[in-house]
């Protein structure tokens, strides 16, 4: 209330003018994330950071928020308590489409593409006790399938159907978030977990460094299947040497993070943080490792199934990466 009554004094002076205009039209745009130790907490927080740099020209203030991660971010964006977010390309292809976790809602029909991000394997870590060899070890076994509300929960319902599987065919399929899985296998309380991340990612590092945790390659017909079909899915590979015990390059398959807004997100919000981040796009690949090998060329189109947001159309035409 104090505000509110200091403000109307000032106007009432004929204050108001003198102020600067980016801080008389402050706006304020959100980020959702996932967990703080994953990278969709660190490439949003890079974006804001690359954006609040700029405030005093455009009048924008960013913030990040963690979240439950891609589906809770886009049911979010739905609600409009969200300006933008992160989503894996499978989730993103989903929301588009009114399929799969959106099947009961509908297509989200103002779901905005503004980039995609770096490639996330799917990442499958097992305890040094737990004899696994494979993903199909995993059966009869204690296995983390991801919090609901996250696309690496999405990826790994998609993956166990088409293997045939059922969440009963684990003993215990626990749902701890991307920051909890890492002490809970060290601890013994879980065999394995699932994660879809950019590498390198702090909670793969963990539990390989504390308790010579195993990266499980996975591979075979089920894979090769969900590959053919799923346009969002192609085959990755985890480098070898990435992380302390594990000398093995970890074959596997993935998706692509991608940036999502909404049509009714202002075209200058979104067109100031493209902005923000292709201008500074140096900057911005430095801000963690999983982005070092970003290429704009294949950011604004790779993974993408919702229609670009306008904003983002204006600078990617201004550069000459859209007709």
């Amino acid at each position: 209330m104090k505000l509110s009554l200091v403000a109307a004094a000032i106007a009432g002076a004929g204050l108001l003018g003198a102020l600067p205009a980016a801080q008389a039209q402050q706006k304020f745009i959100t980020i959702g994330t996932g967990g703080v130790t994953g990278v969709y907490y660190a490439a949003g927080g890079a974006i804001c950071r690359l954006v609040n740099k700029d405030r005093s020209k455009h009048g924008i203030r960013c913030s990040v928020e963690s979240t439950g991660g891609s589906v809770f971010n886009i049911n979010t964006i739905r609600a409009g308590e969200l300006d933008m977010g992160v989503a894996q390309s499978d989730v993103h292809y989903n929301a588009v489409k009114g399929q799969g976790q959106f099947q009961k809602d509908g297509p989200f029909k103002e779901l905005r593409a503004v980039f995609a991000l770096h490639p996330e394997p799917v990442t499958v870590v097992a305890r040094k006790e737990a004899n696994v060899k494979t993903f199909a070890d995993f059966k009869g076994k204690r296995f983390n399938v991801g919090n609901p509300g996250s696309g690496t929960r999405a990826s790994l319902e998609e993956l166990i159907g088409a293997m045939g599987w059922k969440l009963s065919d684990f003993s215990l399929a626990s749902e701890l978030k991307a920051d909890e899985h890492g002490p809970a296998l060290c601890d013994g309380k879980i065999d394995g977990f699932i994660y879809l991340v950019g590498h390198p990612a702090a909670n793969i590092q963990d539990p390989t460094t504390v308790c010579g945790a195993q990266l499980v390659s996975v591979t075979g017909p089920a894979v090769d299947k969900l590959v053919k079909e799923k346009p969002y899915y192609a085959k990755a590979t985890i480098p070898a040497g990435l992380y302390p015990n594990n000398p093995q390059a970890t074959q596997t398959y993935g998706v692509l993070a991608t940036m999502v807004s909404s049509s009714k997100v202002p075209a200058e919000m979104i067109y100031a943080v493209t902005k923000a981040v292709f201008d500074n796009f140096d900057e911005f690949k430095k801000l963690h490792p999983a982005l070092a090998n970003l290429k704009p060329e294949n950011m604004v189109k790779d993974g993408l199934s919702a229609p670009l947001h306008e904003g983002a159309v204006k600078y990617y035409k201004e550069k000459g990466w859209v007709k």
